[in-house]
């Protein structure tokens, strides 16, 4: 079957992967027979649960304390996911193409998902959640257009998207010790509140990744043109 004799040409380099702890949790995972698909797809709700919990900050800002916290926990979750769903494939030997889809699909609206939800929260800017989200998109858009072209996949930063999250994870734990009328009171300001300042971060640093990857990806395709 192809399940059986796919293996991934290119993963993302992480050095986590080789903790003990998260080889104990995979070869937990594969005993109980638990997919990697089923993994990024569970990672893709965390997230979305953490963009809905940084949105309602605005609706309900007196919960603003156990929403801040989830849109925290959430975010960590869906990284913790992507981080288990490919040592799982790995682990089971059932990488496969599909695979690589619910990889990357998910992701992109993950991203969307954690993104618009920040743009939304108390201290957001509406217009930048949805201007990093797209600047988040053209960086895995690059990646995918450079493997597609015969190049390696890039995965430089200085804002991919493990930097990406844990700018707005950070956030997050920052609003949670912050007065709601503080916050508040910064959403009107430049360059705004806590989760805009994250926003601009990501946003800029979004720019600088695409044209890094964009540079190095053509570098690698003229060097080996015949």
């Amino acid at each position: 079957m192809i399940e059986d004799s796919y293996q991934p040409l290119e993963r993302r380099p992480l050095a986590s992967r080789q903790w003990p702890v998260w080889q104990h949790v995979v070869a937990w995972l594969v005993r109980r027979q638990i997919t990697p698909n089923t993994i990024s797809v569970w990672g893709m709700f965390c997230a979305l649960l953490a963009g809905g919990a940084l949105a309602l900050t605005s609706r309900f800002p007196e919960w603003g304390t156990l929403l801040w916290l989830l849109a925290a926990v959430g975010i960590q979750l869906r990284l913790l996911a992507n981080l288990l769903d490919g040592m799982v494939a790995i682990a089971a030997g059932s990488a496969s193409p599909v695979g690589e889809l619910y990889n990357e699909v998910p992701d992109r609206i993950s991203d969307a998902a954690v993104l618009i939800g920040a743009g939304y929260a108390v201290g957001g800017n509406i217009t930048l959640g949805y201007l990093a989200t797209c600047g988040a998109l053209l960086t895995a858009y690059i990646r995918a257009m450079g493997k597609a072209a015969g190049a390696p996949q890039e995965y430089c930063g200085s804002m991919a998207k493990p930097q990406r999250m844990a700018v707005l994870t950070i956030a997050a734990v920052v609003c949670l010790f912050v007065p709601m009328e503080i916050l508040t009171k910064l959403q009107g300001s430049f360059p705004g509140g806590v989760m805009a300042v994250a926003l601009w971060i990501v946003f800029l640093g979004c720019l600088f990744t695409f044209i890094r990857r964009l540079r190095k990806t053509a570098h690698f395709l003229r060097k080996t043109q015949p």
